[in-house]
């Protein structure tokens, strides 16, 4: 199992910020994190900085968003949108973000779920639920709680 460190994330997402700049070729990996970095200009300082990034300290408390975490959840979606994992992702995908008007929309949407399917799983040491995963995308996608979606079938 792939498991890098936070900060080789860190480094894999300044690096790929910096090659992108300076127009050096990217791996597919890296294109598609640079598309994920193209849209959140606001992250763009705090990835020029390789040493700062490292550092960094983002406490939810004191309001920090986690770009690092961000642009994850991102790469994250798009891979499971790509190859339809959980089976149903890529189709809730495409209805929210039909309603939103917007695939990164969609993608924020999204990632509250995938949120919460880790925090809960942290939480009660069980593995990651993604029947729960995706039911909560679909419920975002639809408008329908699982009663009305149960009902509609």
């Amino acid at each position: 199992m792939f498991a890098p460190s936070q900060n080789d994330v860190r480094r894999f997402f300044c690096a790929t910020h910096a090659k992108h700049r300076e127009g050096s070729p990217l791996t597919p990996m890296e294109a598609l994190a640079a598309d994920w970095i193209a849209e959140h200009p606001e992250y763009h300082a705090e990835l020029a900085d390789v040493e700062a990034a490292l550092a960094a300290v983002y406490d939810v408390e004191a309001g920090r968003t986690n770009p690092f975490l961000h642009l994850s959840m991102h790469l994250t979606i798009t891979e499971q949108v790509a190859i339809d994992q959980p089976r149903g992702i890529k189709q809730a995908y495409e209805l929210l973000a039909a309603k939103r008007g917007s695939a990164h929309e969609a993608h924020h949407e999204i990632m509250e779920c995938l949120g919460e399917m880790i925090w809960a799983s942290q939480r009660s040491g069980l593995p990651p639920d993604g029947e729960r995963y995706l039911e909560c995308v679909r419920r975002r996608a639809t408008g329908l709680t699982p009663a009305h979606a149960a009902f509609e079938s």
